[in-house]
């Protein structure tokens, strides 16, 4: 896929996840193959006032590239001055967000509510397009409601001010993050414009994966969700798509080893107070599934340091091994994480 001048070199993209898709998390996501990551999306208004969060929301690291990074906004000025701000940060891509559905957000004018007004979507695209010297590309969704669908207008509209590339949200803003995704819908943008379209929507695995990118012939698709807890999930389906069907999730060990490695990523790039904080609700995710998880994401709560984690995850483990002995399963070799974990 060719966005602009920047090549993305596979299908299986990460979402700005809000609170989510951090530095930490996207660099995790490169390390498993994601082919391209975009930021948290950030306020255009906020970062030309000099917000000091947007800073660290915009802040790139060599570690996870292609990147993109994604502003909000519904004034065509200052989101072209946004931009041109963000290009300190080297960004490969501006990323514009018209599929945000939160109230916060739509109560401004900004995200999904620029659905309603595609001359405004389009003005905004036009602006920013003009302000920066790399590609511009915008997440959307198919409609405001399912009486006013309008994606293909839309679509027109943004690849006639300049955009590089769409990803479409097979979904309303009224059904949030509901089902059903709308896949006939995101075949339809992709068939009314000659820029690539990323289909996004419940992709979850290699199979979901493989299933959106035939129903839409779309040039690449979107984790959002599916990525929460599983950075492995960019592995699975790209090994899917080269044929290697059926890619198991890794055992439990594996699982808390990469957790560990996301902790210690949090607490590197935030320091260990606002990490350790911020691990919680990663480590909710990354025991899913697991024996006893409802008791240890009561125990999550309280996590204060790495060591904590540390001693969480063994229990995690042993818990997940004592449930296979029971059952007999074949139980492999096991590396407990630790503190010294690289």
């Amino acid at each position: 896929m060719e966005i602009g001048n920047v090549h993305i070199d596979g299908k299986a993209v990460l979402a700005p996840l809000a609170g989510v898709a951090d530095r930490a998390m996207r660099e995790l996501c490169i390390d498993y193959g994601a082919a391209m990551v975009t930021t948290e999306m950030v306020s255009a208004k906020g970062f030309t006032m000099n917000d000091r969060k947007s800073t660290e929301l915009l802040t790139l690291t060599e570690g996870e590239r292609p990147a993109a990074v994604q502003l909000f906004g519904n004034e065509p000025e200052t989101v072209a001055e946004a931009a041109k701000k963000a290009l300190e940060f080297r960004p490969d891509i501006i990323d514009l967000n018209m599929g945000c559905p939160a109230p916060k957000i739509v109560n401004n004018g900004s995200g999904s509510a620029l659905l309603k007004d595609p001359p405004l979507a389009e003005s905004i695209v036009r602006a920013v397009v003009g302000a920066v010297d790399v590609p511009v590309t915008v997440k959307f969704r198919i409609g405001w409601d399912p009486e006013h669908i309008n994606a293909v207008e839309v679509a027109k509209r943004l690849e006639d001010a300049g955009a590089s590339a769409l990803t479409v949200h097979g979904r309303t803003r009224e059904q949030m993050y509901a089902p059903p995704v709308d896949v006939p819908a995101i075949r339809s943008v992709v068939e009314a414009v000659s820029i690539p379209v990323i289909a996004n929507g419940d992709v979850r695995d290699g199979l979901s994966a493989a299933k959106m990118l035939a129903a839409t012939d779309a040039a690449g698709v979107m984790v959002g969700r599916g990525a929460m807890g599983r950075p492995w999930v960019f592995q699975q389906i790209n090994g899917f798509l080269d044929g290697e069907h059926n890619l198991p999730e890794p055992p439990v060990s594996e699982r808390m080893r990469v957790m560990m490695k996301h902790a210690q990523l949090l607490c590197q790039y935030k320091g260990d107070r606002v990490g350790m904080r911020e691990i919680r609700k990663h480590a909710a995710w990354y025991i899913k599934g697991v024996r006893g998880a409802a008791q240890f994401r009561n125990e999550i709560g309280r996590l204060n340091s790495m060591e904590d984690l540390g001693k969480l995850a063994i229990r995690v483990i042993q818990s997940d091994a004592e449930d296979r002995e029971k059952n007999g399963d074949y139980l492999p070799e096991i590396s407990l994480p630790g503190q010294n974990f690289q």
